[in-house]
């Protein structure tokens, strides 16, 4: 498609009105990935693009033969899409049809922004630009407008340099996915290679791209046992600086995670620690370039129950200033630099920690390169380094290798090897993966094997055992006839997994067997049943619950999954899921219910509930744990919003809650309150209390 000259200025309100919407001509005849892969759209569609010296515009008419039935359930900023009609944007300015960014917006004019690298495969939802959006709802369905600055994307100046873009239309009711230029189901809009040209773009100028946000923190926090309330405040800054059109520099000076989202607690019953994810915006930006060997970000979802386990992260960004509990450690500050130095990715971390309690302080520092290859493959390698202060006898590297080949857009072949460096182990320190796979929007074949050394540690990692190898098969076929979309049916998946665990000897240590079909209606609810096999041969006691342990020996068991999952399109849904069997040496049957309720997209509330009962063949070994979660948030408007998260665990008997307050009172720059409590349930004693205010202000140059 091509651009037009604006020709004067552009009101973004949602309604086009301006001589240029007149003038340029119109993208349409979107085409259906989802349900019917290749059909034409059944509602039409029509973009137009212009520019002018600053910024790029973009018009959307989204038609709808019933308006009164578009689905509008979040305006927050980064809102989910997958429960709503949304429109998306991706320009690949680049044109290298590996990498862009994607913009979305809904008919309450909310907005998201993505940052995507290798086709989806590494995607940054964290990316945060400057950027307006207006939607408007009318009789013949919605339109929206959006300005996009090009000092906000990153291309190269000059004449001459194409773009790719491609827009993407969800339906809700409908379940339907279209797009201009046609997308296979197996895939999404971040598939940059299916883009399409965007032409008419005069040379552009980046203009200068720095933004220092400094910041003041301050609060009142009382710990474990202690009396009385201590005053903190702090300040710092941090600084982002565009070395290149492709390379980013971000500096940050005594950083400061208050405002980061709690921990959904979680009850373990496993031999292994538990996996959070990574919450802290410094750390999750741009944090695709970090990813180690082959993450199928856009792949499809099979199984909500079990997917595959993170046994291995070569690196894993909550090692840095977070203790083993999730609290914080103080860092006076780090830099990052990512992004592309012509075909190579290019990512450089390094933080260093405060002495903490008697600790000392820590270096950690983490160097990403990855090398493009042939039309959409890629090597590189990565070294993990972390060095305490004062101490050269004390430290840990990690080095590794990987290559991700992809063939005929649907085959493809991954592999790493990595070796950990710490002084006084003498077991097998490596760490390796091999893999093949392909999918299409028929099916999903998948077979790798891995192994990881009793010796190998990685402190800016996580490694979920060591001592074992791997072996990971997976098939799943997606079943989407026209007979069956008739009868209200819109997909059925049966799928098979199997994880096998063995020794260093061969002997087996673990072994799940996982068979399921799940069967997608028209409006989105699925129900899914799965029979589960298992066996575990641990060589050493280990606790399950408080006074209750599980012998050394080898188990076997079999267990049956359910799960019902309704269209959460609906101001009411939930679902429910149990888990009923056998369970070591005696049973389990584990319930959860989850209560979704949004009156309106102003408002949600979400309540959760987990009971698990445990009967096992040993001395005093019965026993429940019970999680209840209760989640809600209010948005006053797309910039201001009211979070609470409360949260009670019987295993440990303890209450928590955290309350998040969020102004947005400018781009990029946010007013937080927040305020976080944990209460033992069966004394007095708190485990914590504190209210934290912290203010930014971006100021870009």
């Amino acid at each position: 498609m091509t651009a037009a000259p604006a020709g004067g200025a552009i009101a973004i309100d949602g309604v086009l009105d301006e001589e240029v919407w007149t003038r340029a001509v119109p993208a349409s005849g979107f085409i259906q990935s989802d349900p019917v892969e290749c059909a034409p759209a059944t509602d039409a569609t029509e973009v137009k693009v212009a520019f002018d010296a600053d910024s790029l515009y973009i018009a959307v008419v989204c038609r709808d033969a019933d308006p009164s039935s578009i689905v509008v359930n979040e305006i927050r900023k980064d809102f989910a899409g997958r429960d709503q009609d949304t429109f998306d944007v991706l320009l690949d300015t680049f044109g290298d049809r590996r990498n862009g960014f994607v913009f979305s917006t809904n008919a309450a004019s909310a907005k998201a922004d993505t940052q995507i690298a290798n086709e989806g495969r590494d995607v940054n939802t964290n990316w945060d630009a400057v950027w307006w959006v207006a939607s408007r709802r009318g009789a013949d369905g919605w339109t929206a407008e959006f300005r996009i600055p090009f000092k906000t994307l990153r291309f190269e100046a000059g004449e001459g340099h194409g773009w790719g873009i491609n827009f993407a239309r969800r339906v809700r009711r409908k379940n339907e996915v279209s797009y201009w230029s046609p997308v296979s189901r197996a895939y999404s809009i971040f598939r940059a290679s299916a883009a399409g040209d965007l032409t008419g773009l005069p040379a552009l100028r980046r203009g200068r791209n720095l933004r220092v946000k400094p910041f003041l923190v301050g609060g009142a926090l009382r710990g474990v046992g202690e009396p009385e309330f201590g005053g903190d405040f702090s300040a710092g800054v941090d600084i982002k600086a565009g070395l290149t059109p492709s390379l980013t520099l971000d500096a940050t000076v005594n950083p400061d995670f208050a405002q980061a989202e709690a921990d959904e607690q979680q009850v373990n019953l496993t031999q292994f620690s538990l996996f959070f994810p990574e919450k802290r915006e410094f750390f999750l930006e741009n944090s695709g370039i970090f990813y180690f060997g082959d993450i199928p970000r856009n792949q499809r979802q099979t199984t909500r129950f079990r997917p595959p386990e993170e046994d291995l992260l070569l690196f894993f960004s909550r090692r840095i200033g977070l203790n083993d509990s999730g609290a914080q450690e103080p860092l006076y500050g780090g830099l990052r630099l990512t992004g592309r130095a012509g075909a190579f990715g290019v990512g450089l971390m390094t933080m260093q920690s405060e002495e903490n309690e008697g600790r000392p302080g820590n270096n950690y520092t983490v160097l990403r390169v990855r090398r493009d290859i042939f039309n959409n493959s890629d090597i590189g390698a990565i070294v993990l380094s972390r060095q305490p202060s004062g101490d050269s006898r004390d430290f840990n590297r990690v080095a590794g290798v990987d290559a991700n080949f992809r063939f005929f857009k649907s085959l493809s072949l991954n592999g790493f090897a990595s070796r950990s460096d710490t002084p006084g182990v003498t077991t097998n320190q490596d760490a390796a993966k091999a893999s093949i796979g392909w999918e299409d929007s028929h099916k999903r074949l998948q077979a790798s094997i891995m192994k990881i050394g009793e010796g190998f540690r990685d402190d800016l990692g996580f490694v979920r055992r060591s001592g074992v190898t791997r072996q990971f098969y997976d098939w799943a076929s997606f079943w989407q006839p026209e007979s069956l979309r008739k009868r209200g049916i819109r997909q059925l998946q049966p799928h098979a997994r199997m994880f096998s665990y063995d020794s260093p000897n061969g002997d087996l240590v673990s072994r799940t067997i996982h068979i399921a079909n799940q069967t997608t209606w028209n409006n989105g609810s699925y129900f899914e049943y799965a029979f589960e096999p298992r066996t575990e041969a641990i060589s050493r006691p280990f606790a399950i619950y408080p006074g209750v342990a599980i012998p050394a020996g080898r188990y076997d068991w079999k267990q049956h999954l359910l799960l019902y999952e309704g269209d959460h399109s609906r101001a009411l849904s939930g679902s429910i899921r149990a888990t009923i069997g056998d369970f070591w040496s005696g049973t389990q049957k584990t319930t959860q219910i989850s209560v979704l309720y949004r009156p309106t997209y102003r408002l949600v509330f979400d309540v959760g509930l987990q009971v698990s009962d445990i009967d096992l063949a040993l001395p005093d070994a019965s026993f429940t744990t019970t999680l209840v979660n209760f989640r809600s948030g209010y948005s006053f408007s797309s910039h201001m919003f009211l979070d609470a998260l409360m949260q009670y665990r019987t295993d440990v008997k303890q209450f928590s809650a955290n309350v998040r307050f969020n102004l947005i009172h400018r781009p990029l720059s946010d007013f937080f309150i927040v305020y976080n409590e944990a209460q033992f349930t069966e004394t007095t004693q708190t485990a914590g209390r504190g209210i934290v205010v912290k203010y930014t202000q971006m100021f870009s140059f």
